[in-house]
């Protein structure tokens, strides 16, 4: 299996996302011989009348503003995607919703849940986009690609050197084998273990895993790292760095409870401020 039909969720209130990072998703799926669709939004607002209101501000008239900056925040990234989709020959189409805020999370996981790899990018560590990436980690089944919207990268995308953080558990085992198109096409694999910031409690080794994916044909370095008082998401973004990393498999941490979604720790502070692309399974 491939990944060959993507979707890249694009936010355009109360932040629009960069045109970088449209550019960058476009690059993956162009790299993959992917098609990719985006999923726009037009924000619908509902506020309640009030008389009282309305005398002291023009509040149909701010609703009106702030409606339109959602719209016109779409319409431009659309037309940066449909560039930059056209330049790179890469396969393409669009869906725009009207919702409110609050339902563009599941909006967001209803698509991906029919897409094989779900692209979001994120911004700064109180973005919404958080929000709307934790429902789709949690809710939609399928893998989630974190892309930071401001990158340090100047390079052309590759994917060719590919990190695994692997710590023995249920979710790390998950993220690898959704991984696996991912895994297989590229040149280079580490497989890193953070050591002395958890316990990690198993009978099984590194090398089982790398059998594993040998015979996938996926040769890997193995590495431990040793967290010397970092926490989690330093230590694989220090490592990551190091190791000139294009992508970081992990897998995501936490729960989900009548909607209230809960992240662990590593997978918290990765998100909340990527420095390289991460990609989620749960």
């Amino acid at each position: 299996m491939a990944f060959q039909d993507l979707l890249l969720q694009l936010s355009t209130y109360p932040e629009a996302t960069k045109a970088a990072a449209v550019d960058q998703a476009v690059e993956i799926a162009e790299v993959l011989g992917a098609r990719i669709s985006a999923l726009s939004f037009e924000i619908d607002m509902h506020v309640p009348n009030s008389v009282l209101g309305s005398l002291a501000i023009d509040i149909p008239g701010l609703v009106a503003a702030e409606r339109a900056k959602s719209v016109n925040n779409s319409r431009a990234l659309l037309r940066a995607f449909e560039d930059a989709a056209t330049k790179r020959a890469v396969a393409h189409d669009h869906v725009v919703e009207t919702c409110t805020v609050a339902e563009i999370p599941e909006i967001v996981t209803e698509h991906a849940r029919m897409r094989d790899l779900t692209i979001i990018p994120v911004g700064s560590p109180s973005d919404f986009r958080q929000e709307v990436a934790e429902a789709v980690i949690f809710e939609s089944g399928l893998p989630v690609l974190i892309l930071p919207e401001v990158s340090d990268r100047t390079e052309s995308v590759t994917l060719d050197a590919i990190g695994i953080a692997w710590d023995f558990s249920r979710p790390a085992a998950r993220a690898v084998a959704s991984a696996m198109p991912l895994l297989r096409r590229a040149k280079y694999v580490h497989v890193v273990t953070v050591r002395n910031e958890k316990v990690i409690e198993t009978r099984r080794s590194g090398s089982e895993l790398a059998r594993h994916l040998g015979c996938h044909g996926i040769q890997v370095v193995l590495d431990e790292e040793d967290a010397a008082g970092r926490s989690i998401g330093e230590t694989l973004e220090e490592y990551a760095t190091t190791n000139g990393l294009d992508v970081l498999v992990m897998g995501a941490y936490g729960h989900s409870k009548l909607r209230d979604f809960v992240l662990g720790g590593a997978t918290k502070g990765l998100l909340s401020n990527p420095r390289l692309p991460i990609f989620l399974s749960h």
